[in-house]
């Protein structure tokens, strides 16, 4: 199991910089932004595509995931959406996920995490899930084929919100490629016992973000020991139920302090997965 800490932090440096910036602070996988200002896989082809294996080979970085979340280059952070009422729009993101696919396939990730369908703007719950479960449809042939894991990522205000309703829309999907990128923090904002839900959705794990929010379950991503996350009781059911996939810290809004953001993670967390028995490395 590798803790690695997300680019998405460091949208502020290139992508290179941000893996010698990562390495050097002392972790050991990266979780590398699918987007510019970083890995936009348009922007990558043969000689981008190896200097960046040259780059994680040198600083002994393993990819815990791409996170192809969001779609800077051509839109924001959720749109464009799985769940648009624009077929175009649909397919842009259909389009970019197959592609984020490909290039993990050539980088040796395991997974990439993608948008919850997107925000609903008024649409009927139903409506978005035949409208999401299309898009995947289109993408998981591409995924079964690559032996990549396509991860949906629950966050609050967006399609898929908590546990209940990925187990409502997970059940009509019989692909192993189709699995979870549980975000701790996602699931405390929306009042969730982050422990609890994942013992609930483990069969469906397959990455792990992990970041702090305060009391007041506001979605602002705060670094570890700075909000009220009981990490401690996570990592005892991750341990307990045998997880071994990867962790990545993100950390998005320290654009102006990631090093020291990542630094201060550290220390907090290092004793806490020591004490868990987590095979961390």
């Amino acid at each position: 199991m590798i803790f690695g800490y997300s680019t998405n932090a460091f949208v502020k440096f290139s992508l290179l910089e941000s893996l010698e910036k990562i390495a050097k602070l002392g972790f050991k996988g990266v979780e590398i932004m699918g987007d510019r200002p970083h890995l936009y896989p348009p922007d990558f082809g043969p000689d981008k595509i190896a200097e960046l294996k040259a780059a994680l080979e040198k600083h002994q970085l393993k990819i815990t995931n791409i996170n192809s979340f969001t779609l800077f280059a051509v839109g924001d952070t959720y749109l464009p959406s799985f769940i648009e009422p624009d077929q175009e729009r649909r397919d842009i993101r259909v389009r970019h996920t197959k592609e984020s696919l490909a290039v993990a396939k050539e980088l040796g990730s395991e997974c990439i995490s993608i948008p919850p369908g997107g925000p609903l703007e008024g649409m009927d719950w139903s409506a978005g899930a035949v409208l999401f479960r299309e898009g995947l449809e289109q993408v998981i042939p591409d995924a079964e084929s690559l032996g990549i894991k396509l991860l949906i990522e629950p966050e609050p205000e967006l399609f898929i919100e908590n546990s209940d309703e990925y187990k409502r829309f997970i059940k009509d999907f019989q692909s192993p490629a189709v699995g979870l990128n549980f975000d701790i923090g996602h699931f405390y904002c929306v009042g969730e016992d982050p422990a609890a839900a994942f013992e609930d959705l483990f069969e469906w794990v397959g990455h792990v973000h992990l970041e702090d929010i305060a009391d007041t379950r506001v979605h602002n991503h705060l670094i570890p020991g700075l909000g009220v996350i009981d990490y401690p009781a996570v990592f005892e059911v991750m341990q307990r139920l045998g997880y071994t996939g990867d962790i990545s810290l993100e950390l998005y809004p320290y654009v102006d302090t990631p090093e020291e953001a990542g630094r201060e993670s550290l220390e907090h967390l290092e004793p806490i997965f020591a004490a868990s028995g987590l095979d961390l490395e």
